[in-house]
């Protein structure tokens, strides 16, 4: 057997035979280009069940939480991005020994993407590094942290980490609130990203939390929701334990939630979401005021950093209606951010922000300012509640399982459709756990969901004045494009004013931060300054299908551009759905410089194309929990998302498809909803990671806003006319 990465048992169940539903082992072997899984610890010349050839095509899908023959499992799912019908699920009682599994994977696929030769035309040769790993956290989506800086000692990938896929994202209601409290904890200095001083107050500290309150607008929520509120504490336990506390819905639940009755599963969506039925215990005159209870959707991920992220929002649902004696309250935005602190007298430490914005309905909301705010205390102090707990409880070194949650069809508080609580016996992990090996395989034709990834964490210091020189200086010894705009047109409107709507214009490329002439050393990154192109013209479009190669559209900006001795990039933004929407950015300059990191993307192949182009998203104006979901770290397209690249004559074509990653649609699905109040900035580059390619340079940037859907027409592509 050659160079093992890593191996250790497992367990494989099995559908395809009809009546079993047992599990049983099996036995999982990485090796530096091959991952198989064998009946029995391999002997010599023994051949595995299955195999797969790892290599820098692959994708580590995470499927979160699912439940397996009364388990509660982490699922892992290994596939080719080339060959998505060949692929090896498997999954974990232990959540460490999962992401244990799936950091060596990684770390094998990025030893394959890292030795491409910097023409980004071949491989070469590539061995595991024992070791290469240390220092890295496993990751279920990319995240901005505190400690994101470590992720580029090695070398200069590691400050944006693969997108994994995560079951099927975000659900489009839910909305993401945690991304500007990473910023604000990542970089307070940056302009973009200063977020406790804008947009929150203290209001109190009260049992050892600091209690913030959102100083935001709120134009956009009903009028009778609060503004946020948010606690936030310190816990000395590890980000996995508090993570299976939050989860619970269980009896271990009352002992640090003083604001929680009972709960129980409505519908398990997929392995990130669910649809949970919660009745509040509030002690605010229980005499006079009827009990509040919620509906709503529960999403959750794990990021790179190692902190956990769980969101709610309410939900209806036709199995959860109102409830006889309860008056639903509406959670507009709600959940917790559990991030990981550097340990203090070798005890671990954890930062858990917890966020609510509710309205609890019923005339003590309208008329008693003081019940809804005495409230959203009571609730918030479960942070409180959560630190005491683990306080006082010792032995906590067993391996970290999350709790089976109770199907309310089954539970001690189904629902009839009258609506009238019916009591039955429940299920509890410890009653079906016989398991005695941490990890399952679950079979390859299941009918689980599908993929994702998403954008993430880079740290953002402020630049050195030897940097900005050095930038300002190359940037001096460029020629200016002095190119006629005027000859250029697409169906969205070009519009400079800061309050126009419906319209796009070009973002200052200040706005935005890259990796600075000596990044290598320092990690610094500086303001990008001058676009290497022109953005001359963007398109808005839809149809019935997918819309594909744009530039063959008969009198583009790309085919004038072209007649005009130009080169174009045209970067083309899929967003599927009933109606397909295409947002098309065209991208103008003279000539391609020989040589230089741009010219070598254009004129490379695909694998290093997809390891280069970066996006860098912002969202200056619109909901406030939209921003945070949208977030503003830096993302690589190719990792993210499936991107196909059309090289004419005169032309680079991209076509990002969001829908072949289930989160990124599912976060695309939340901006389309609310698009008309958003002013969304990208700046599109291409990654540098040697000294000779840096500083980086911007391709362009544009600022879109308030899109209007019915503005977007139907093109009329004709295939002979591409430039």
């Amino acid at each position: 057997m050659s160079k093992v990465v890593y191996e250790g048992w497992m367990v494989r169940y099995g559908r395809r035979k009809i009546g079993r539903s047992y599990i049983h082992m099996r036995y999982f072997v990485l090796e530096p280009r091959l991952l198989a899984y064998y009946k029995k610890k391999p002997q010599d010349n023994q051949l595995p069940i299955k195999t797969m050839v790892i290599d820098g095509n692959c994708r580590v899908e995470d499927r979160g939480l699912k439940t397996h023959h009364g388990h509660m499992v982490y699922v892992l799912s290994v596939y080719n991005k080339k060959e998505k019908h060949h692929r090896i699920t498997m999954a974990a009682f232990n959540i460490q020994e999962a992401l244990m599994w799936k950091e060596k994977i990684e770390c094998v696929i990025d030893q394959h993407q890292e030795s491409l030769v910097p023409s980004g035309q071949q491989y070469v040769s590539f061995e595991y590094k024992p070791g290469m790993d240390a220092g890295r956290t496993a990751s279920s989506s990319d995240h901005e942290s505190p400690f994101s800086a470590l992720e580029d000692e090695d070398d200069s990938r590691r400050d944006l980490l693969r997108r994994t896929t995560i079951g099927n994202g975000p659900p489009e209601a839910i909305l993401d609130w945690t991304k500007e409290f990473d910023a604000e904890l990542s970089n307070q200095s940056s302009s973009n990203q200063a977020f406790s001083r804008k947009h929150w107050r203290l209001l109190q500290c009260q049992n050892g939390l600091r209690i913030f309150e959102e100083l935001l607008e709120v134009d956009y929520l009903p009028r009778s929701c609060s503004r946020a509120m948010k606690a936030v504490g310190v816990v000395e336990a590890t980000c996995e334990e508090i993570f299976e506390l939050v989860m619970s819905m269980d009896g271990t639940r009352y002992e640090w939630d003083c604001s929680f009755h009972n709960g129980r599963l409505v519908e398990e969506v997929d392995g990130h979401t669910a649809i949970l039925y919660h009745r509040l215990l509030l002690d605010w005159f229980p005499m006079v005021v009827w009990p509040r209870d919620l509906c709503y959707v529960r999403y959750w991920r794990r990021n790179d950093d190692g902190s956990y992220v769980v969101l709610f929002r309410s939900r209806e649902h036709e199995n959860c209606g109102p409830q006889p004696g309860f008056v639903r309250a509406h959670l507009e935005s709600g959940g917790f951010n559990i991030a990981p602190l550097k340990p203090r007298n070798g005890r671990p430490r954890t930062q858990v922000q917890h966020l609510i914005q509710i309205d609890l309905k019923g005339w003590g909301s309208g008329y008693l300012p003081a019940f809804q705010q005495h409230c959203l205390l009571q609730m918030l102090n479960s942070v409180c509640g959560l630190r005491e707990w683990f306080s006082q409880t010792d032995d906590r070194g067993q391996p970290i399982r999350i709790p089976v949650m109770v199907n309310m069809a089954s539970s001690s508080l189904a629902l009839s459709k009258g609506g009238k609580p019916q009591h039955k016996s429940s299920l509890s992990i410890d009653q079906t756990n016989g398991a005695s090996r941490n990890s399952v395989l679950m079979d390859e034709d299941s009918d689980d969901d599908d993929e994702f990834q998403i954008p993430d964490s880079e740290p953002e210091p402020e630049a050195s004045k030897q940097e900005q020189e050095t930038d300002a200086k190359k940037t001096e010894e460029e020629p200016a494009l002095d190119i006629d705009l005027s000859c250029f047109s697409g169906n969205l409107r070009h519009d400079d004013n800061e309050n126009a709507r419906n319209c796009w214009r070009i973002s200052d490329g200040n706005n935005f931060k890259v990796r600075g002439k000596s990044f290598c050393e320092d990690k610094r990154k500086i303001p990008a300054g001058k676009h290497l192109m022109d953005l001359v013209a963007v398109d808005w479009f839809k149809d019935t299908k997918r819309i594909d190669h744009v530039v063959r559209r008969k009198g583009c900006a790309a085919q004038v551009a072209a007649e005009k001795g130009l080169f174009s990039m045209v970067v083309n933004v899929q967003v599927p759905g009933s109606t397909h929407y295409s947002m098309v950015f065209y991208f103008v300059t003279k000539e391609l410089v020989p040589g230089s990191l741009f010219q070598r993307f254009v004129d490379g192949d695909d694998e290093f194309r997809n390891s280069r182009l970066k996006l860098i998203p912002l969202v200056p104006k619109g909901s406030w929990i939209v921003r945070q979901s949208v977030g503003s770290t830096p993302c690589l397209l190719g990792k993210a998302v499936d991107c196909n690249y059309i090289r004419g004559p005169t032309y680079l074509e991209i076509d990002v498809d969001i829908g072949s990653s289930t989160v990124a649609n599912g976060v695309l699905g939340l901006v389309i909803g609310v698009i008309t109040s958003l002013v969304v900035e990208m700046a599109f580059l291409v990654q540098a990671n040697t000294p000779e390619e840096l500083p980086e340079r911007l391709i362009g940037a544009v600022r879109v806003s308030h899109i209007e859907l019915s503005s977007a027409i139907v093109p009329n592509l004709d295939s002979e006319s591409s430039p």
